[in-house]
């Protein structure tokens, strides 16, 4: 309690009923009355009270004081597995979702219908995943992208036309403008702005996944650190196709890292390091100084317009909208947990898979830290006075 009053932190209690259902009791309303009305002396609210029953089912609701507050829409669990448990009815089956309820259930179809996933990074990779997502019956997308459409990056976003390109459309909202025509009933926003952006955090904070979708390795830290922060399950889509620009292929590969809460990183698990990140960052704020850094061999170089094909990045998409059906609705034969990071090795013809490494410690104390400033706790993201 005393924590929590001076880090401006919220408490959640939580107990289980093991013989019956997940559901506040009178007596469950007599002592959060009295628990919470003594913290509200040391730490004001508002709090959470929780109450798991013999399933394994948990619901949740606000207390402020003394004070019964009402119950929160949704609790969800991120582990191996994504267990999304919602207050609300059942939703009545669309005319377009009945083949993904036959494959997957009722209780599935309307999590996915009440989901908010955020995809970041609306070209190679991105796109196919927001065209998936959506005719899947994702309830919100929110997609981010600062930048416009060219003729280079018509051979693969769906839906992008010539007119575009000529035009110079931002992709989030030329991708908007294509789900909405489905007429699929998913809502959709948009940020066009850069992804360290204290606007663009906030709106990832509100949704349920992240996808993760761009070569970045600024945009990859800090949708990691945003996934720490609030307790996101986060997908990461790289795409790597080594050619010598006349035809020759050297390989082609694909990943999709599956990260959690508590876990490893993106950097932990050797994607990046912070000689990259550092170079990155310089690149995007301070190009002329970026450039006699890598002059004096003080930075490695950025890697810029990479190889790009349709057919790959939309196999990768697909492995990553798969990996998170498999977890929302566990149907592999294998556990979840050995799937961190999941290897397509196209020019060799096979998938390797991997568990999750050691937690990265850097990271562990700010696990469901929320808002806080600086934000994320990194100093190179903009930051509102």
């Amino acid at each position: 309690m005393e924590r929590a009053g001076k880090e401006g932190f919220a408490v959640m209690r939580i107990h289980s009923h093991p013989q019956g259902k997940a559901y506040h009791s009178e007596q469950d309303d007599r002592s959060d009355r009295e628990l919470f009305d003594a913290l509200d002396l040391r730490c004001k609210g508002p709090h959470i009270s929780a109450v798991m029953g013999s399933d394994g089912r948990i619901v949740a609701r606000l207390m402020d004081g003394g004070d019964i507050g009402e119950t929160i829409g949704r609790v969800s669990v991120v582990g191996d597995d994504l267990t999304v448990w919602d207050a609300a009815e059942p939703t009545t089956p669309r005319d377009f979702d009945l083949r993904h309820r036959q494959a997957f259930g009722d209780g599935t179809a309307d999590t996915l219908s009440r989901l908010s996933i955020a995809i970041v990074g609306i070209s190679g990779t991105g796109s196919p995943v927001c065209e998936m997502l959506a005719r899947l019956g994702v309830g919100r997308l929110v997609l981010i992208d600062p930048d416009k459409i060219e003729p280079k990056n018509l051979n693969r976003i769906y839906g992008a036309k010539r007119a575009d390109a000529d035009a110079g459309r931002n992709k989030a909202e030329m991708a908007r403008d294509r789900i909405q025509e489905m007429g699929l009933g998913t809502k959709v926003e948009i940020f066009t702005g850069r992804i360290d952006h204290p606007d663009a955090i906030r709106l990832l904070s509100t949704c349920d996944v992240l996808f993760g979708c761009m070569d970045s390795v600024v945009g990859r830290d800090t949708l990691n650190r945003t996934a720490t922060f609030y307790l996101q399950p986060y997908f990461d889509i790289g795409v790597r196709l080594d050619a010598d620009g006349e035809g020759g292929v050297d390989s082609v590969s694909a990943a999709v890292h599956y990260l959690k809460p508590g876990g490893s990183s993106l950097k932990s698990r050797g994607v990046y390091d912070d000689d990259q990140l550092y170079a990155e960052h310089l690149h995007d704020t301070d190009p002329e100084f970026y450039e006699d850094q890598r002059a004096r061999g003080y930075v490695r170089g950025v890697a810029v317009d990479r190889p790009a094909v349709i057919s790959i990045n939309t196999a990768a998409a697909a492995f990553a909208v798969n990996e998170l059906l498999a977890r929302l609705h566990p149907f592999r034969t294998r556990p979840n947990a050995e799937f961190a990071i999941h290897k397509l090795l196209f020019s060799h013809g096979r998938t390797t898979c991997r568990p999750d490494g050691e937690p990265d410690d850097s990271l562990l104390p700010y696990v469901g830290r929320g808002d806080c400033r600086p934000l994320l706790m990194c100093g190179r993201l903009e930051i509102e006075v």
